[in-house]
């Protein structure tokens, strides 16, 4: 097989896609990266789509959109990034060999690192619009929830940056990638915890109702 059948068959755009960095759901839906797409519209699974922009393709497809390249290059990314052998054209069928790409430039790095903040941003703010829905005192003297006080504390601050991130100045989007990288990585692991409580939380009562013994 050459590289592009072998990576076809190898690696699906799930695969793919959270290798990349970007956050998937366990029903396969993703925030789309080729529009401002502020809920998860694009399904990824061995091909990708996305119901609010239309894009779709194959994983090659997916890789030269996402990193502005081409697809042969594309193909070549991959099968290095998933360690996937192929058959080079001009040899022997036995002979295997490694797929050799040029290094990520500084410009397609710097919008991959700009496409990845404005995801953990955007989801972080979403939970805060959520939380500030949610927790909200039932009484008005009734006890603040950790949550809501949290999303009044921050909301105003994660508007502010994906504002800066929307900015068309990219000497402003670059310093704040900068200044603000370690604080979205620390978001990134907070909301990573949070579901993963949930998700134990979840599986914990749905146990405690299977176990519990009928009423008479």
């Amino acid at each position: 097989m050459n590289v592009f059948e072998a990576v076809k068959q190898s690696v699906t755009t799930r695969q793919a896609a959270q290798r990349y960095g970007i956050r998937v759901g366990k029903n396969g839906m993703a925030a789309c990266p080729f529009h401002n797409d502020k809920n998860p519209s694009m399904k990824v699974d061995r091909r990708f789509h996305c119901f609010g922009c239309q894009a779709d393709g194959d994983v090659i497809d997916f890789a030269a959109r996402l990193h502005g390249i081409g697809a042969k290059e594309a193909a070549l990314m991959l099968a290095r990034d998933f360690s996937v052998s192929y058959e080079d054209r001009g040899d022997a069928p036995k002979n295997r060999i490694r797929p050799k790409l040029r290094q990520e430039s500084e410009k397609q790095r710097f919008e991959r690192m700009e496409r990845h903040c404005f995801r953990v941003l955007s989801d972080y703010y979403h939970l805060l619009r959520r939380w500030k829905r949610e927790y909200a005192p039932r009484q008005p003297d009734g006890e603040w929830h950790p949550l809501f006080v949290e999303a009044l504390r921050r909301e105003n601050h994660v508007e502010y940056l994906l504002d800066m991130l929307l900015s068309p100045d990219i000497g402003e989007r670059a310093a704040l990638i900068l200044d603000y990288g370690k604080e979205v990585r620390n978001l990134e692991r907070r909301m990573a915890e949070l579901a993963a409580g949930d998700t134990a939380g979840r599986e914990s009562r749905g146990r405690q109702r299977r176990d519990a013994p009928e009423r008479p």
